[in-house]
């Protein structure tokens, strides 16, 4: 080997490991608003705290910032202006994959003076809503993707929160405080949507699997009581979801393959020169790829498919336009076994066939009027539809029809928002919202007695509600914050209205702690189909057509102590007093509507019902630090109601305490974190549901399930206890990122109870169970 060969060599084994040892680098983008108004910061300043030598930049006229050749991993910010509080986005992630686009939005300081410092806002779970005082909190795209058993589905990362538990985990519904699911109230962009989720009931507020994609979500707000005066129509909870704009200068694409289905997920700018921007998300459940390729996928199929979208379009001094939407289709089949001599269980000669239809299309205009005000309009166009049926095989395995459902409801919504800030202390904010509701609402049930179908709601027709609100931020010191407003509801249906006060105060009394108290009264609307029932007596008439809302007073005291900059204790006590709750009108029993998951009811009603919900919820918090994070959540309640015959009993979802504990570890590998591996573990533990005693010689009379109704909710299910892990592994390649993961959701295989039931084949009681282990596998790529 002669000299030039020994150098070449040489050089290219260098030129191999400089290849290999590279560190990989993205960049951040962003712009930077005030809170209020959304107006543009020009010359704010942002700077990455934990490069060496340090490294920042300036915002542009439009508040736009860039920062090139940052190194993958994770980075803290310092966002500071000159009349603002500074503030730190700590451990924000950067992928190789994609560019990291932020929206920082600061909060103007009361003194404007320049010698004057502001301490550093590092209040990561604090609402992006600066009037929601209490029981409100934000939460990341980032939680829903790692939190072990989320599966990127809000409303099952939303269960790691003190005060909420699932109400059964083969789905995602969930149960706030001990109220009905049915409680929860869903907005996207401002204004209210239907039920983002597949397989979903008419009336409840959860689902199978979520619609939604986190790949459109920005950080958004969960509130589980005594809400600002902007939100109506909810009882319990409200999911304020907020979307994210595409990249404006580059396109970019996510492929995601797994256990639940195939995601193709692009984004990018419209053209070279103009800030606009798309962003969509499509989805189909692997269950529905392998149906299309004719593989056998058994006798109880769910399929499903959805798409969701956000498009950008800035139109200079005419303001931000958006159009926005999303769809999902799921259906659900399963087929009697047709032989007599193998069918263990009553449900084995049914026919069930189910489906549902939900979709959204929206549009915002948003502006900024004066250096004072900012409006911001949207409309919404939105439509349900689901059908059931079920059929048994009778003699010949002939299938007779014994249930039939069919709910359309079409929805359309504008909804305009001022807000005015007449000085740093004082901003208000007020709305309006008007939305027309068409139904098509359809409900037949076979009558053993008269061994015919019985219509039991039907029903084509229109009503519109109008709600109103005004609210008023008023923050006297840097310490000492007021919030005031009120919030006004109306359906023509039967001209039901309500006018609802909501007020809180926030004082940090000391460095590091702070109180806070919350009152608010709310309203909602009943399940159209209820206001629609029929009764063979009253020919055809609705015998529920005047319901008025079901309502609730809400009390909230908290107490927040900060430890240090990334470790955090709240506990929160409340007392929710319900009234106007729909219960049996021609009879004495213990029926309230408050018990179910639809609030889908054909009985006669009257509102005449009362509730009470009251806890105590503490939540020690450290968000990520040395690689480390956990949440541990605990709640005492009781949940408690009077029915019809005027006795206080337990509700359905009075389980009396619930613990979690969710965290996890990341393992970072490589240079400049190009490899981490992920280990998060759940664990939950709550007091069993309430149930009612079957009457077994009266079921077997009847060859269906009899209650004792003077015993409703006394018995109460074995405590539930559930394991969830999730393990991921992320690579960060040359212009991608590549992230493969695995949940296992009820990691010990424990057989939690559901509930109980007479089985008219064994003449005996039976118990259904939930879930069992379930291990979710994906496979992602960003590039």
């Amino acid at each position: 080997m002669n000299f030039r060969t020994i150098i070449l060599t040489i050089l290219i084994g260098v030129f191999v490991h400089s290849i290999h040892a590279q560190s990989f680098t993205q960049t951040i983008r962003g712009t930077v608003v005030d809170q209020s108004l959304q107006t543009a910061l020009p010359g704010a300043t942002v700077l990455i705290l934990n490069s060496n030598p340090l490294k920042g930049t300036t915002t542009e006229a439009d508040g736009s910032f860039r920062l090139t050749q940052i190194p993958v991993g994770r980075h803290s910010l310092k966002i500071t202006s000159l009349g603002y509080k500074e503030l730190i986005l700590s451990n924000i992630v950067v992928d190789a994959g994609k560019e990291l686009v932020l929206n920082v939005a600061l909060q103007e300081a009361i003194v404007r003076v320049n010698e004057v410092t502001v301490k550093p806002q590092i209040e990561k779970d604090k609402p992006l809503n600066e009037m929601a005082a209490v029981s409100a909190r934000t939460f990341s795209v980032e939680e829903t993707q790692k939190f072990a058993a989320a599966v990127n589905d809000p409303a099952r990362m939303a269960t790691a929160y003190a005060g909420v538990v699932g109400a059964d985990d083969g789905g995602n519904q969930i149960v706030i405080r001990g109220n009905s699911p049915t409680g929860l109230l869903w907005r996207m962009e401002g204004v209210e949507i239907p039920n983002p989720n597949h397989f979903a009931n008419m009336g409840s507020a959860g689902g199978g699997i979520s619609i939604l994609s986190a790949q459109l979500l920005a950080n958004s707000d969960f509130m589980t009581g005594a809400f600002p005066a902007e939100y109506g129509n909810a009882l319990s909870g409200v999911f304020d979801l907020r979307l994210r704009k595409g990249n404006n200068s580059k396109r970019e694409h996510t492929i995601q393959a797994g256990v639940l289905g195939l995601d193709v997920a692009s984004e990018g700018p419209f053209s070279k020169n103009y800030k606009g921007s798309y962003l969509f998300n499509y989805r189909y459940s692997t269950l529905g790829l392998l149906s299309k390729l004719g593989v056998n996928i058994g006798p109880y199929a769910n399929v499903f498919q959805d798409l969701s979208f956000n498009l950008y379009l800035p139109a200079g001094k005419a303001g931000n336009f958006t159009v926005f939407g999303f769809g999902g289709l799921s259906n659900s089949d399963m087929d009697a076994v047709k032989d007599s001599t193998k069918w263990e269980s009553e449900g084995e000669r049914h026919n069930d066939h189910f489906f549902a239809k939900t979709g959204a299309v929206g549009a915002t205009h948003s502006i900024n009027l004066s250096k004072q005000a900012f409006l911001k309009t949207v409309a919404l166009f939105s439509g349900y539809q689901t059908g059931y049926e079920n059929e048994s095989l009778e003699t010949g395995y002939v299938p007779q029809l014994q249930l039939r459902e069919a709910y359309r409801i079409r929805k359309q919504i504008v909804s305009s928002t001022l807000t005015y800030k007449f000085t740093t202390q004082h901003t208000l904010r007020a709305g309006v919202t008007g939305s027309i509701l068409g139904f098509d609402l359809e409900r037949k049930e076979r009558l053993e007695e008269l061994n015919a179908m019985q219509t039991q709601i039907q029903i084509n027709d229109q009503t519109s509600t109008v709600q109103a609100y005004g609210q008023w931020n008023y923050r006297m010191t840097e310490k000492l914050t007021f919030n005031a407003g009120l919030h006004y509801l109306r359906l023509t249906l039967n001209n039901s209205d309500a006018l609802e006060p909501r007020g809180s105060v926030r004082w940090a009394f000391v460095p590091k702690h702070s109180v806070s108290f919350g009152y608010g009264l709310h309203s909602q609307i009943q399940n159209l189909a209820t206001y629609f029932a029929t009764q063979p007596s009253e020919n055809g008439t609705a015998t529920n057509r005047n319901l008025g809302f079901t309502r609730s007073h809400h009390l909230v005291l908290a107490y927040d102590w900060l430890l240090n900059d990334h470790l955090r204790v709240k506990a929160e006590t409340y007392y929710q007093s319900l009234f106007n709750i729909p219960i049996s009108a021609d009879k004495s029993d213990a029926f309230a509507l408050i018990n179910s998951f639809d609030g889908l009811t054909t009985d006669r009603l009257t509102n005449k019902g009362g509730g009470k919900n009251y806890g105590l919820e503490v939540t020690v918090e450290q968000f990520l630090h040395n690689n480390v994070y956990f949440l541990l959540s605990s709640s005492l309640y009781d949940s408690r109601y009077r029915g019809s015959d005027n006795v206080w009993r337990d509700t359905r979802f009075n389980g009396k305490y619930a613990f979690s504990f969710q965290g996890g570890k990341e393992i970072v590998l490589g240079e400049s974190g190009k490899n981490v591996i992920g280990i998060n573990l759940k664990f939950t533990y709550y007091g069993g549901y309430r149930t009612t005693p079957i009457d077994l010689a009266e079921s077997i009379r009847k060859q269906e399930t009899v209650f004792v109704d003077s015993q409703s909710y006394t018995q109460k299910l074995p405590n539930y206890f559930r394991t969830d892990v999730r393990l991921s592994w992320k690579r960060n390649k040359l212009h991608s990122t590549r992230t493969l993961s695995l949940d296992i959701q009820n990691a010990t295989n424990r057989q939690n109870i559901y509930g109980r039931y007479f089985e008219p084949l064994s003449g005996t009681i039976k118990t259904s169970y939930m879930t069992p282990l379930i291990p979710v596998l994906s496979y992602r790529v960003a590039f």
